[in-house]
């Protein structure tokens, strides 16, 4: 009842962190727990973009939709983060203009704010958005969950370095 409440309050008294205008499923309102061991959906058989087996996108933060280091997805992940990226300070003033603020720490539900060089699961539509501006960050290929492709191409997703 407390975390409703709490995650009530923060769509109440936030703009843009909690609700993300331009695609609310993709705030980074999940909270973040080391500790918590969660169910991955796609990582078991999950395949990246290369065909072979998902590997590991990042867990210094630990990143992930379901905060499990893996870029996979599954039927509760609206915003479908699947493309594990080096983020870089123009992606993450790009996001923030589109009212998804990944750099501020938000400790209350364990998010610790990201910065350049972090890696980190975005959502596809996302990215390619960023793509399209010119402000996309480079992609780990064999951490990219194979449902990326339904977003960009192999080819857009190697583009970037």
């Amino acid at each position: 009842m407390q975390k409703i409440f709490l995650y009530l309050l923060l769509c109440a008294t936030t703009s843009g962190y909690a609700q993300n205008k331009a695609n609310p499923a993709c705030g980074p309102v999940k909270e973040t727990n080391k500790t918590k061991i969660m169910e991955n959906k796609t990582t078991k058989h999950g395949k990246n973009v290369l065909g072979t087996d998902l590997e590991i996108a990042g867990t210094d933060p630990v990143t992930g939709y379901y905060r499990d280091g893996f870029c996979s997805s599954g039927a509760d992940d609206r915003g479908v983060h699947v493309v594990a990226a080096v983020l870089t300070d123009a992606f993450l003033q790009f996001s923030k203009s589109r009212g998804n603020d990944l750099i501020t720490p938000f400790p209350a539900y364990g998010f610790p704010g990201l910065k350049a060089n972090d890696k980190w699961c975005l959502c596809a539509s996302r990215w390619k958005e960023a793509y399209d501006a010119g402000v996309a960050p480079p992609v780990i290929l064999a951490a990219t969950h194979e449902k990326a492709l339904e977003f960009a191409t192999l080819e857009q997703l190697q583009s970037v370095k």
